[in-house]
Formats: structure tokens, sequence, C-alpha cells
């Protein structure tokens, strides 16, 4: 797909897969509108990308259906049109059930279900006045096989997956494209900085880069594949215990002692890297 003067909607933009999604983008000559809550992070993103391309910022909760449609009037107005929207924008509240509070529950499943839904219903009409449509959802692992401790987490995200699949059902014969990116544990703040928290299982699967789920996402935009795993092996594995439960069963004390000694190692690392 030419992305060149086409105009493309990232939320969560101002850090990790979103912002690096942003950079390769602009690299590609494509309008960005990049959303998120912090405007100075937001600001921060932008300023890089102007030499490259034209950006606009837009700071607001994607929970805000209201926020949402001003967003894309002005995406809309800003560059004559939009063509593809990243729904990139993620939450967690990790811990179990019952030790979480009610309303981070509840945030976890506004921002990383609700949200996609209403924004790419919103963004339909305008996808359909452009030549090529896009909606790439940023999902997870979890969405694939649900993991203990991100409960909630990995319900919202095996929502996000259904949505996904019956919405690119439903839009077959528009031209508008329903994408769908699954990745592992990701190199970014979302992980990394609550090492903690993280379950030892997700640690036990090999760590992508946010530039490597960046590079898929435009991989998906522009290819004939509604779903990417990524790194290949875990989704593999996911399917796997997925049709076989008995096997991932088997397969966790294993898995979560290889975590564990990752999980070690990477704080070991943070703590070098901050000189204690």
């Amino acid at each position: 797909m030419i992305f060149k003067d086409k105009t493309v909607v990232i939320t969560g933009g101002s850090e990790g897969v979103g912002a690096a999604a942003a950079r390769l983008f602009a690299e590609a000559g494509a309008n960005i509108m990049l959303v998120a809550r912090s405007r100075k992070n937001l600001d921060t993103i932008a300023d890089e990308l102007r030499d490259k391309t034209r950006v606009k910022v837009f700071a607001m909760d994607v929970t805000d259906v209201d926020a949402c449609a001003d967003m894309l009037k002005k995406a809309a107005f800003e560059f004559g049109g939009i063509h593809i929207l990243v729904n990139n924008a993620g939450y967690h509240a990790r811990g179990n059930v019952e030790n979480v509070d009610a309303a981070e529950l509840a945030r976890i499943i506004d921002v990383n279900l609700r949200a996609p839904i209403m924004l790419s219903r919103m963004v339909i009409p305008y996808l359909r006045d452009s030549e090529e449509g896009v909606i790439i959802n940023v999902g997870s692992m979890a969405g694939r096989t649900p993991v203990p401790g991100s409960t909630t987490y990995a319900a919202s995200k095996a929502g996000l997956r259904s949505f996904s699949i019956a919405l690119g059902e439903e839009l077959r014969e528009t031209g508008i494209k329903i994408g769908l990116v699954s990745p592992g544990p990701v190199d970014t703040g979302f992980i990394m900085a609550d090492l903690d928290k993280t379950a030892d299982i997700t640690l036990s699967q090999p760590m992508s880069t946010a530039e490597e789920v960046a590079q898929t996402i435009l991989d998906l935009c522009g290819n004939n594949q509604r779903e990417v795993a990524i790194p290949r092996v875990t989704g593999f594995l996911t399917t796997i215990n997925y049709l076989f439960p008995w096997i991932g069963r088997l397969l966790r004390p294993t898995l979560e002692k290889k975590g564990a000694r990752a999980k070690a190692r990477l704080k070991a690392e943070q703590k070098k890297s901050n000189g204690e």
C-alpha cells in the first residue's frame, strides 16, 4: 500500500508502539493524527516528525465518545479525509480479579474494547469515502489464550479479536480492510514499568520491539492477511493451547519457570542501567 498523502489516525500515539508506528508512517509520507491523553508527550513526538510530514495532535481520552467524534472531524478537515485508523491505545491493571479495583476492571474494558468499537463505527463513513480504507486493531496474545493475573485484560483483547474478525466480514464487500496485530510481550513501558506484576508466563515468550510491531502494522495495511501474531512461535503456541488446553496446563510450570528467569534478568538489567 502506498502511504504518501494518506491520513493515518493513531490512538496511544505518544509512546511505545503508537509512536513507533507514527515514525514509520511519517517516513512513508502519510499525514498523521496523533491521539493520546498527554498533550506534552504528543507534542514531543509531533515535533520530531514535522520535518518529514504533516502532523496534528489531539489530546483526549479514547473512552470519551464526543471527543472521538471531534477528533475524527478535525483529522478529516485538516487533511481532507481519513484512510487508516490504528486502534492502539491500551490499558492494564494487573492482578487477580478479586484484588483489582472494580473501576480499574471497567476501565480495561472501556479502553481496550469499547473505545475501538466506537472509533471503528465512527470512522467507517470517512473510510467509505477513501480509495483504500483500513482499520488496524492492536490486540494481544492474551486475547488468543487467556492469562491468569490478566483475566480482564485477556477478555478485552479476546473481545477485540472477535470484533475485528466479525467486522471484517460485515465490511468485506466495501473495500474497507480490518486487520488485527496480536503481539506477545513488547519491550515498552507497558510491561517494563510493571515487571513485578507481569505474569511470569508472559515473559517466557520472546519479546518484540515496538518497531517490530509497528512494522507489522504497516505491512498488514497492504497485504491480504487479517491477523498477524508476533512473534510467530508464540502465535503457534497460543493456537495449540486454545485447541488443546490440557497441553497448555502441562507446559505451564515449565513456562512459568522460564518466565521467572527472564523476569529476574530483566530486573537486573534495569537496575544496572539505572546505576543501582
